[in-house]
């Protein structure tokens, strides 16, 4: 089975509740600012400890272009004396919030590509970040949809999603799966440190999925897969340390290691080219030229690396319509970031359109999936 027999057929969102500002975030944030440096005068002062520096919008938007994001729990983030998100855990016998939020999103997938359930036969939750180790998220997501077949998780950092679309597709061309469910819950709040101010406005939550499927039983207007790749090369700039081994107190932030923490300078000075090589690299072994691709759906970090690399891809500025970005209203929503992207931005798309889409984060991990619109 060629690489162009295996499709997209739909994608999935769910957007959680709360919006959240960046003026909300800052008034919060500043108002913890003021709090630490009260109650550490004299520390601060004997040189013991450095002050806290206020954040602004201003920074925020120049920094990140990031204007707003949804979170399930807004006033446990905005509280001061909590700056957490408040998720109580539920009952082993109750649906986990993950799965919740995964299951929502696969739902809307299979209800655009008016597919039953019953007809998945593969599930793959890939996400930054597992709300536990085992049972595997993916089998509870399965086992709510009502799904049948093999389910496992995925976490490659931010690239997680695309890792997954790649990985289902190769599970159909090997003839072990002929419709496959790539789940993204991104629940990202829960691994923020709301008291950096380097990095306090990255995250928001959000839910995607994407219905992955052969060629044979798809929809109308499902995108064929031209070309997949993957690649990886490690890095200790983005990183989270909080795993069963290694227990944070996310009441206290007494070990911020274990929440997301990222040399952000580093990251972009060795992000962009990395990315930028692997796109060019792979559009020359497609024969693909940069005049070909009607639109660029990019992982939602950063829109001044968004805005490089497609720069660098295309010899020349992207057009907001070219390079679309979710990340104003949506923040980084890690690896569901370029799928929600998408989801929003591909409609309009013709049939025999081309476009890229493509995720980088965490490891470094990085996936590039080139796109066309089928009939």
């Amino acid at each position: 089975m060629s690489a162009q027999a295996i499709v997209l057929s739909a994608t999935g969102l769910y957007t959680p509740p709360h919006a959240v500002s960046n003026a909300e975030l800052v008034a919060s944030y500043n108002s913890y600012v003021e709090k630490f440096n009260r109650e550490n005068a004299a520390k601060i002062a004997a040189g013991q400890l450095k002050a806290l520096e206020p954040s602004s919008v201003e920074f925020i938007e120049k920094a990140s272009g990031i204007k707003s994001r949804f979170l399930m729990d807004k006033a446990g983030v905005l509280d001061i004396n909590r700056m957490h998100p408040n998720l109580p855990e539920r009952p082993d016998d109750q649906l986990s919030l993950m799965a919740e939020v995964g299951v929502a999103a696969a739902k809307d997938a299979l209800q655009r590509a008016g597919r039953d359930p019953a007809d998945v036969d593969l599930v793959i939750c890939a996400a930054s970040n597992m709300q536990r180790a085992y049972p595997a998220m993916a089998i509870e997501i399965q086992a709510a949809l009502g799904c049948e077949g093999a389910a496992f998780d995925m976490i490659v950092g931010c690239a997680s999603a695309v890792y997954g679309v790649v990985t289902a597709a190769n599970y159909i061309r090997a003839g072990q799966s002929r419709s496959a469910l790539v789940v993204a819950p991104e629940i990202t709040s829960g691994h923020m440190n709301w008291r950096s101010r380097d990095s306090h406005f990255i995250f928001g939550d959000v839910g995607a999925a994407v219905l992955v499927e052969s060629s044979d039983m798809a929809p109308p207007g499902a995108w064929a897969i031209l070309g997949a790749k993957l690649k990886s090369k490690y890095s200790s700039n983005i990183r989270n340390n909080f795993g069963y081994l290694n227990r944070a107190d996310p009441a206290t932030m007494n070990n911020p290691d274990k929440l997301f923490v990222q040399e952000g300078r580093k990251v972009f000075k060795e992000v962009v080219p990395l990315v930028s090589e692997m796109i060019l690299s792979h559009m020359a072994e497609l024969n693909l030229a940069p005049n070909l691709m009607r639109r660029i759906w990019m992982h939602q970090a950063n829109a001044n690396m968004n805005r490089l690399i497609a720069e660098r891809v295309l010899g020349r500025e992207a057009t907001e319509d070219e390079s679309p970005t979710i990340l104003d209203t949506y923040g980084n929503t890690s690896s569901a970031g370029a799928i929600v992207c998408f989801h929003k931005h591909s409609a309009d798309l013709k049939t025999g359109d081309r476009g890229l889409l493509c995720a980088f984060g965490a490891g470094y991990s990085a996936g590039t999936l080139f796109l066309a619109k089928a009939a």
